[in-house]
């Protein structure tokens, strides 16, 4: 059997399912997510690196599901925060069951009294776990800064306050297919749809 004949997408996050969808649709592979298989576990990401984080899903998934698993560990690294959020940019908030407007405003607050530009990079690590096979890893970085009001209706997560000084433009006043060219997601799903179909015209 073909071990790419199908892939899982192990992750919850709607955003993330369509960028990877939008990469890797025009593979022979069957793309399938967690909303297929009805199936949600529930995992500590206490890895010290994206990448422990992304294995972690990773290896989680193939083995519950027995399919080929692709996970993601990402985050937004400020360097006036000595490179918080980081790992913990999903979870950058007390709030109980915080929205990504929450965890903006939180990191807003956290810098308001910071000398500006914050520079800032977006960062993700990629896992794709294959039966029989170590983890391999794909990654992105997207450089730009922190703004102090968010600026546009797209994306998710801190898109709205992530700057690309180049464009004056926030991620989350971009295009779909401008995002995709140019974020850490984008550029960790282009490193492995350059595997993949390498792969798959062995």
């Amino acid at each position: 059997m073909n071990p790419f004949a199908k892939l899982l997408l192990a992750t919850s996050n709607d955003g993330k399912i369509q960028e990877m969808r939008a990469f890797l649709s025009g593979l022979p592979i069957e793309l399938l997510d967690l909303r297929h298989l009805a199936l949600h576990l529930h995992i500590t990401e206490d890895g010290a690196t994206y990448a422990e984080n992304a294995a972690k899903k990773a290896l989680a998934y193939i083995h519950a599901s027995g399919l080929p698993t692709l996970a993601d560990d990402s985050g937004l690294e400020v360097d006036a925060l000595n490179g918080e959020p980081g790992i913990r940019s999903a979870r950058y908030t007390n709030i109980p069951n915080a929205t990504d407007a929450d965890r903006c405003e939180y990191l807003l607050s956290r810098l308001k009294d910071k000398p500006r530009p914050w520079t800032a990079r977006f960062r993700c690590v990629l896992a794709l776990a294959l039966p029989g096979q170590d983890v391999r890893f794909f990654e992105g970085v997207c450089e730009g800064e922190i703004i102090p009001e968010p600026r546009g209706t797209g994306g998710f997560g801190y898109d709205p306050i992530f700057l690309l000084p180049a464009l004056n433009q926030t991620m989350a006043e971009l295009s779909t297919p401008q995002k995709n060219s140019l974020s850490h997601r984008g550029r960790a799903l282009q490193s492995l749809l350059s595997y993949l179909t390498r792969l798959l015209s062995e």
